[in-house]
Protein backbone atom coordinates (compact mmCIF):
# COMPACT_ATOMS: atom_id res chain seq x y z
CA UNK A 1 0.00 0.00 0.00
CA UNK A 2 0.85 3.82 -0.44
CA UNK A 3 1.39 5.66 2.79
CA UNK A 4 2.45 9.12 3.44
CA UNK A 5 3.32 9.61 7.10
CA UNK A 6 2.36 12.72 8.67
CA UNK A 7 5.34 15.10 10.33
CA UNK A 8 4.20 13.87 13.78
CA UNK A 9 5.05 9.99 13.07
CA UNK A 10 8.84 9.35 13.31
CA UNK A 11 11.31 6.92 11.91
CA UNK A 12 10.13 4.05 13.90
CA UNK A 13 6.77 3.83 12.17
CA UNK A 14 8.26 4.79 8.70
CA UNK A 15 10.54 1.73 9.34
CA UNK A 16 7.57 -0.74 10.95
CA UNK A 17 5.30 -0.51 7.64
CA UNK A 18 8.45 -0.38 5.32
CA UNK A 19 9.22 -3.44 6.72
CA UNK A 20 5.69 -4.96 5.87
CA UNK A 21 6.12 -4.24 2.94
CA UNK A 22 4.59 -0.66 2.31
CA UNK A 23 5.23 1.87 -0.33
CA UNK A 24 5.99 4.68 2.41
CA UNK A 25 7.10 8.10 2.17
CA UNK A 26 7.00 11.24 4.65
CA UNK A 27 6.38 14.93 4.96
CA UNK A 28 9.74 14.81 5.86
CA UNK A 29 11.12 12.78 2.68
CA UNK A 30 8.92 15.75 0.70
CA UNK A 31 10.23 18.93 2.78
CA UNK A 32 6.46 19.57 3.45
CA UNK A 33 6.77 20.29 7.19
CA UNK A 34 4.80 23.06 8.10
CA UNK A 35 2.22 22.63 5.15
CA UNK A 36 -1.17 23.49 5.92
CA UNK A 37 -3.33 20.38 6.59
CA UNK A 38 -5.40 21.04 3.31
CA UNK A 39 -2.02 20.71 1.24
CA UNK A 40 -0.99 17.94 3.41
CA UNK A 41 -4.60 16.26 2.34
CA UNK A 42 -4.40 17.22 -1.80
CA UNK A 43 -1.02 15.81 -2.24
CA UNK A 44 -1.96 13.06 -0.61
CA UNK A 45 -4.94 12.62 -2.84
CA UNK A 46 -3.04 13.63 -6.11
CA UNK A 47 -0.11 10.68 -5.15
CA UNK A 48 -2.76 8.20 -4.36
CA UNK A 49 -1.75 8.08 -0.89
CA UNK A 50 -2.96 7.22 2.06
CA UNK A 51 -2.06 9.66 5.05
CA UNK A 52 -1.18 8.42 8.22
CA UNK A 53 -1.65 10.77 10.85
CA UNK A 54 -1.74 11.65 14.58
CA UNK A 55 -3.72 15.20 14.11
CA UNK A 56 -7.24 14.78 15.28
CA UNK A 57 -8.10 17.32 12.51
CA UNK A 58 -8.45 14.45 9.68
CA UNK A 59 -11.27 12.73 11.40
CA UNK A 60 -13.57 16.01 10.00
CA UNK A 61 -15.23 13.90 7.44
CA UNK A 62 -16.73 17.38 6.21
CA UNK A 63 -13.28 19.20 5.76
CA UNK A 64 -11.46 16.37 4.60
CA UNK A 65 -13.99 13.38 2.85
CA UNK A 66 -12.00 10.29 2.50
CA UNK A 67 -14.35 9.13 -0.37
CA UNK A 68 -11.80 11.40 -2.56
CA UNK A 69 -8.77 9.65 -1.06
CA UNK A 70 -6.86 6.26 -0.75
CA UNK A 71 -7.45 6.26 2.83
CA UNK A 72 -7.32 8.39 5.94
CA UNK A 73 -5.51 6.92 9.28
CA UNK A 74 -5.89 8.90 12.58
CA UNK A 75 -3.89 7.52 15.48
CA UNK A 76 -5.25 8.25 18.63
CA UNK A 77 -3.22 8.14 20.92
CA UNK A 78 -4.47 8.48 25.09
CA UNK A 79 -3.35 11.62 27.59
CA UNK A 80 -0.41 9.44 28.57
CA UNK A 81 0.62 8.54 25.14
CA UNK A 82 4.47 6.43 25.15
CA UNK A 83 6.63 5.23 22.31
CA UNK A 84 5.57 1.44 22.97
CA UNK A 85 2.21 1.80 22.48
CA UNK A 86 2.51 4.76 19.26
CA UNK A 87 4.51 1.61 17.88
CA UNK A 88 2.06 -1.28 19.03
CA UNK A 89 -1.04 0.71 17.44
CA UNK A 90 1.31 1.20 13.99
CA UNK A 91 1.60 -2.96 13.68
CA UNK A 92 -2.38 -3.52 14.39
CA UNK A 93 -2.80 -1.06 11.61
CA UNK A 94 -0.45 -2.43 9.43
CA UNK A 95 -1.82 -6.01 9.99
CA UNK A 96 -5.32 -4.57 9.15
CA UNK A 97 -4.31 -3.57 6.18
CA UNK A 98 -2.82 -6.66 4.84
CA UNK A 99 -6.32 -7.94 4.55
CA UNK A 100 -8.60 -5.30 3.69
CA UNK A 101 -8.35 -1.66 1.15
CA UNK A 102 -9.02 1.64 3.44
CA UNK A 103 -9.84 3.18 0.18
CA UNK A 104 -12.53 6.03 0.37
CA UNK A 105 -12.42 5.22 4.50
CA UNK A 106 -11.47 7.00 7.40
CA UNK A 107 -10.05 4.70 9.91
CA UNK A 108 -9.37 5.69 13.59
CA UNK A 109 -6.51 3.26 14.81
CA UNK A 110 -7.06 3.21 19.33
CA UNK A 111 -5.62 0.52 21.53
CA UNK A 112 -7.85 -2.36 21.14
CA UNK A 113 -9.37 -1.32 18.56
CA UNK A 114 -10.11 0.01 14.78
CA UNK A 115 -13.30 2.23 13.54
CA UNK A 116 -13.84 2.28 10.57
CA UNK A 117 -16.21 5.59 8.77
CA UNK A 118 -17.57 4.83 5.40
CA UNK A 119 -19.12 6.67 3.62
CA UNK A 120 -22.79 5.73 3.41
CA UNK A 121 -24.14 4.62 -0.19
CA UNK A 122 -27.90 3.55 0.89
CA UNK A 123 -30.36 6.50 -0.60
Amino acid sequence: MRLKLDENLGIRGQRLLRAAGHDVQTVRDQAMQGATDQHLYEVCVAEGRCLVTLDLDFADLLRFPPQATSGIVVIRMPRNPSLVLLEDLVRSFARVIEQRSLTGELWIVEPGRIRVHQENTDQ
